[in-house]
C-alpha cells in the first residue's frame, strides 16, 4: 500500500481488482479546500486511459509488475513461448497478450515481459526492428522515394507501406508502434 503523495510515472496500481500504470500525475493545492492528486491512468491490459481524482494521502494498492529481458523461441500452437535471458527459465504467453508484437518477432528476438505475480501482462518491443522484405512488386526505372508507396510482404509474413524503389531481399527498419516504414539498412 501506498499513499497519493508517493505516485509517481510508471507506477502500477491495482483499482478494483484491474492494474492501471500512472502516465501522468499533479499534485494540486487549491485556495479553499483540501489538496488533491489529478492523474492519468493506462490499463496494463486494455490500454485504456482514463482521468482519476485522488484525495491527497489517500491509501492506493500498488502491484509488483517485474519487467524482464527475454527472448523469443518459438510459438507454440497460438501461443509464443520466452525465455529469461538471466535465468534461462521459459515462460508461455498467450497471443492475445502479445497482440501486434507478434507482426515483428522474429525467433531470438528479445523483448520486455512484463508479469504480475508470474502472469504475463504485455510484450514489449525495442521501438524500431530490422526485418527482411520477402515479397514486393519489382521497381520500374524512375521510381523515387517521393514518389508514392507500394505493399511489401515483411518475413514475419506482416505487410507494411514502402516506398517504390525498394526490392525483394531487402532489410528495413520498422517501427515496431504503428508498423511504418523507417528506412533501408545496409549490411
Amino acid at each position: 500500500m501506498a499513499t497519493t503523495n508517493d505516485l509517481k510515472n510508471g507506477t502500477v496500481l491495482r483499482i478494483d481488482g484491474q492494474l492501471w500504470t500512472v502516465i501522468e500525475f499533479q499534485h494540486v493545492k487549491p485556495g479553499k479546500g483540501g489538496a488533491f492528486v489529478r492523474t492519468k491512468l493506462k490499463n496494463v491490459l486494455s490500454g485504456k486511459v482514463v482521468d482519476r481524482t485522488f484525495n491527497a494521502g489517500t491509501k492506493v494498492e500498488t502491484a509488483n509488475v517485474d519487467k524482464r529481458d527475454m527472448q523469443y523461441l518459438y510459438k507454440d500452437g497460438e501461443d509464443f513461448v520466452f525465455m529469461d535471458t538471466d535465468t534461462y527459465d521459459q515462460i508461455t504467453v498467450a497471443a492475445a497478450t502479445v497482440g501486434d508484437a507478434a507482426n515483428f518477432m522474429l525467433e531470438s528476438t528479445n523483448a520486455m515481459v512484463a508479469t504480475n505475480d508470474g502472469v504475463p501482462l504485455y510484450v514489449e518491443l525495442p521501438p524500431s526492428v530490422t526485418l527482411m522484405v520477402t515479397y514486393t512488386e519489382p521497381g520500374l526505372q524512375g521510381d523515387r522515394s517521393s514518389a508514392g508507396t507500394k505493399p511489401a510482404t515483411l518475413e514475419t509474413g506482416y505487410q507494411i507501406q514502402v516506398p517504390l524503389f525498394l526490392e525483394s531481399d531487402t532489410k528495413v527498419k520498422v517501427d515496431t508502434r504503428d508498423g511504418s516504414y523507417l528506412g533501408r539498412v545496409n549490411d
